[in-house]
């Protein structure tokens, strides 16, 4: 029985360490080659002073043999903006790496950038280089770096004035204290790294134009995060702000993209939201307690739960929006507006809510709620709006009900009429809208409103 035993275990050495010899056999052919994943490696925007992610290629040796690649490095050495990972081990070279036959080696690839003086985006190059077998394999790297103010735990005491030159990148929170009021200028970038919040105690008016609209978005440009939600938390308006503005922006990628929690102080609307594109919130696009929103020329798409939740009574004048909620990547069960008087039997007040002229669509067979249940005296006025829906309370009033409106592409976020869409010339005449020459007279792209107008943000005629 032990020499069985022993037999059995001299028999796997002698196999493994074949094995072992097979590994290191190694060639040193000059014709053989090795193969990439890549023919170059592409980073997008990397802010100065803010680490890239991390770039991924392989290297694959498709040769029977061993190949030892003599030395692989970054060609800049150790002042080069780029490093390499090497199978775990971080590096700027190495040298005598062995590539197996038939197998591959991981290569990561990270790029740290120092600021400089430029205002635009530069491009900072390097390469990677290996040596084997008396030759020379060269892998391009490439990086748009860009200059950035940077802001962390900012609070604003002042009145401040923000340009577009460059972009503003904020850290935890940047609060707009009581009485101080932050100018964003048309074309400014406003991005949050990983849970960051504006918080609004005073006021915030940032207005852009249809060519130079303003971005509200996560600091991470890469392509894998353009449209991924929840990377920041939102912009919160607290009960002493007042008299904010927000015209011709973007706001994306967050998780409640804007909070209001509370009514006006005066005779204004707490938050005027006009042609702006609120999308890809985890949570909620507007989420409002007992507040005022005053939303005009909107597009709301791509939200976990709701697009607009007000609860807890408040004003609500929504004119001439698309509200498409449409959830690819999101199993919502919820309506994409959600309106009530009511937080709690303690909690509850009068709600004013005017609906003029909007598409509210999804996926869903219920797209609208509102909300009557507290003992507060609430008044709404629903008209001329495409509403999908299984209520009967909003048929009549110029209401076009659980008819297809006909996006054009609402996988690629097209929410544009198509030429055959039923809700053409279906909108009321809101030339007597006391906000009418500021935000509705025209639509989101510009384009002049002429009345029996189209539903929705965008005008067909």
């Amino acid at each position: 029985m032990k020499h069985s035993t022993l037999l059995i275990l001299l028999a796997l050495l002698t196999l493994s360490f074949a094995a072992c010899n097979k590994d290191e056999d190694i060639t040193f052919d000059p014709n053989v080659k090795l193969n990439f994943s890549t023919d170059s490696v592409l980073f997008d925007t990397v802010f100065t002073a803010v680490g890239s992610t991390v770039r991924r290629f392989k290297v694959f040796n498709y040769n029977p043999k061993a190949i030892n690649i003599d030395e692989i490095k970054i060609s800049g050495g150790a002042s080069s903006p780029f490093l390499i990972n090497v199978n775990g081990k971080q590096m700027v070279g190495e040298k005598n790496l062995k590539i197996n036959g038939n197998d591959s080696i991981n290569i990561l690839v990270k790029v740290n950038i120092n600021p400089t003086l430029d205002n635009q985006p530069f491009i900072v190059e390097d390469s990677i280089l290996m040596f084997f077998n008396g030759k020379k394999e060269k892998i391009p790297l490439v990086a748009y770096g860009q200059n950035a103010i940077f802001l962390k735990n900012t609070v604003l005491k002042n009145n401040t004035v923000w340009d577009s030159k460059l972009p503003y990148i904020v850290s935890n929170t940047l609060t707009i204290e009581e009485g101080a009021t932050l100018d964003i200028a048309a074309g400014t970038r406003v991005l949050f790294h990983k849970g960051a919040t504006l918080n609004v105690k005073g006021t915030l008016t940032a207005i852009g134009t249809r060519k130079d609209t303003i971005l509200f978005a996560s600091d991470r440009t890469e392509r894998i995060y353009e449209e991924e939600p929840g990377q920041w938390n939102g912009i919160h308006f607290y009960g002493s702000s007042k008299n904010s503005v927000i015209n011709y922006a973007t706001i994306k990628n967050g998780i409640a993209g804007l909070t209001v929690d509370s009514l006006s102080p005066n005779n204004n609307p707490k938050l005027v939201l006009a042609n702006t594109v609120v999308k890809n919130m985890q949570v909620v696009g507007f989420l409002g307690y007992h507040t005022d929103l005053a939303a005009y020329n909107n597009l709301f798409y791509n939200c976990g739960q709701y697009l607009v939740y007000g609860i807890g009574g408040g004003n609500y004048d929504l004119a001439q929006n698309t509200f498409a909620a449409y959830n690819f990547g999101f199993a919502r069960r919820t309506p994409a507006i959600f309106l009530s008087d009511f937080i709690s039997n303690n909690e509850f007040a009068s709600l004013k809510a005017t609906l003029s002229n909007n598409i509210i669509w999804g996926s869903l067979e219920n797209e609208l709620t509102i909300e009557k249940k507290s003992k507060a005296v609430s008044v709404t006025d629903v008209k001329n709006n495409l509403i999908k829906t299984t209520e009967t309370l909003f048929n009549g009033n110029g209401n076009v009900i659980n008819i297809d409106p006909l996006f054009i592409n609402t996988r690629q976020g097209n929410f544009k009429l198509n030429e055959d869409s039923p809700i053409k010339n279906k909108g009321l005449n809101l030339s007597a809208h006391p906000y009418f020459s500021l935000y509705l007279s025209k639509d989101l792209l510009q384009k002049e409103r002429l009345f029996p107008s189209e539903l929705g943000c965008y005008e067909k005629n």
